[in-house]
């Protein structure tokens, strides 16, 4: 990151001496961290519990409810903002930090240990791109697909470089049968990894800037990306609509199918049913292209401080953040959590992620396009009756437009300062 780092603290401070506050209740510092992840809470509270034994007089308590945006919004209109903020470079901080109850952390010293791609995808979701640091990068993740390569072995397929030699691999695996997808559309999230994978690729590279702007819409843009879509339903599973995440990850690791269509996340899910699983990811085929294609990565975890909180906390949050990005505790977040990290020189080392891995370091990762788009536009229900339309029959070219126009009214009605 190409800027003057103002050095605030010592240099070489770590987890003893960072903060002068001593035990006494007058001088105690208590802290509200409020993630919006629930799964990544006992590692949090693990590092918050390595960081409050070295700092006595500071207490952290974590929160991380079940419907975390929702809240976190509903505590925004009541000014009442968390100390910490652990969220994803998504449109729920753009909404924070649009609003001012960030802190500029721009002088801290630690800044620059987070690679400059990340802080590249967090200036494109602050208010008109400010180059400032309302947040740090810190855990970042991965969407391509998730294949069994004893599978893939078994059936002599190589690892599909371009959209046809994808086509090739589901043809063959078909021919040998074998399930080309597992997809687990009954949780409409997942139905938006394969849009994530595409929609950075095929369609212009600033098409995000030019529909905010009003000067492009999803109809006469993405009628590929749908059109590829309804190719990889025709080649799942006949229930995809009625397979859950749960159900389907664990079909998956039984070998039920050869691909997935989804994120890092949902290894150690795979896992847990097949230890032995043989796993890994590649970037998502878009085009015949292949110095086009992708892995989408985009930022899970930043952290951000509070300005409505007074000097002694943002003091101590400021110091919170110090302490997660020192290597050793990214580290350890990352191992815990299966993720990638913002950190420089932090790599996740597990085999299962090696080409994914090998992807972000070569950069070729593009962020996730739904952390661009308002927060109010719901694309995982329009996508989902698209799918729907598809398992009833209706004609593909109007299920296509269809679900474009929708798209560019929900994305109109939820487009507002």
């Amino acid at each position: 990151m190409k800027k003057k780092i103002i050095s605030l603290f010592l240099a070489g401070t770590m987890v003893t001496g960072m903060l002068a506050v001593n035990a006494n209740a007058a001088d105690a510092v208590d802290l509200e961290l409020f993630s919006t992840k629930s799964e990544n809470v006992s590692t949090l509270q693990g590092l918050i519990d390595k960081f409050t034994e070295a700092n006595p007089g500071v207490t952290i308590t974590i929160t991380a409810p079940s419907d975390a945006g929702t809240v976190l919004k509903t505590r925004l209109t009541k000014n009442d903002i968390p100390d910490i903020i652990a969220c994803g470079g998504d449109a729920t901080y753009t909404e924070l930090q649009s609003a001012g109850v960030l802190e500029d952390l721009s002088g801290e010293d630690y800044l620059s240990s987070i690679q400059d791609a990340y802080w590249q995808m967090l200036y494109d979701v602050n208010k008109e791109k400010e180059e400032t640091a309302y947040g740090v990068p810190y855990a970042t993740n991965a969407s391509g697909i998730l294949y069994n390569k004893d599978i893939f072995e078994q059936a002599g397929v190589e690892v599909p470089e371009t959209w046809t030699e994808l086509q090739s691999v589901v043809d063959t695996l078909e021919a040998a049968g074998i399930q080309p997808f597992e997809l687990t559309f009954k949780d409409n999230w997942t139905c938006l990894p394969p849009w994530n994978s595409m929609a950075p690729v095929i369609p212009a590279a600033n098409f995000t800037d030019e529909r905010k702007a009003g000067n492009t819409t999803f109809v006469g843009t993405h009628e590929e990306i749908l059109e590829k879509y309804a190719y990889l339903l025709e080649h799942a599973q006949k229930d995809y609509m009625g397979t859950t995440y749960s159900d389907g990850n664990k079909l998956f690791a039984e070998g039920n199918a050869a691909m997935m269509i989804n994120g890092n996340w949902a290894i150690p899910e795979f896992l847990n049913s097949n230890a032995d699983m043989n796993v890994d990811m590649f970037a998502f085929p878009s085009t015949d292209d292949a110095s086009k294609n992708t892995i989408t990565s985009g930022i899970d975890v930043l952290l951000a401080v509070s300005s409505q909180s007074d000097d002694a906390k943002k003091a101590a949050a400021k110091e919170f953040i110090s302490f997660m990005i020192d290597a050793e505790n990214a580290q350890q977040y990352i191992d815990e959590q299966f993720a990638f990290s913002a950190v420089i020189g932090v790599e996740q080392t597990n085999e299962t992620v090696a080409s994914a891995q090998a992807a972000i370091s070569e950069g070729k990762v593009s962020n996730f396009p739904d952390h661009y788009y308002p927060s109010g536009f719901d694309l995982a229900s329009i996508l989902s009756e698209f799918a729907l339309n598809v398992t009833n029959g209706m004609d593909l070219e109007e299920n296509i437009q269809s679900t474009l126009a929708t798209c560019d009214e929900q994305y109109d009605v939820a487009n507002v300062e």
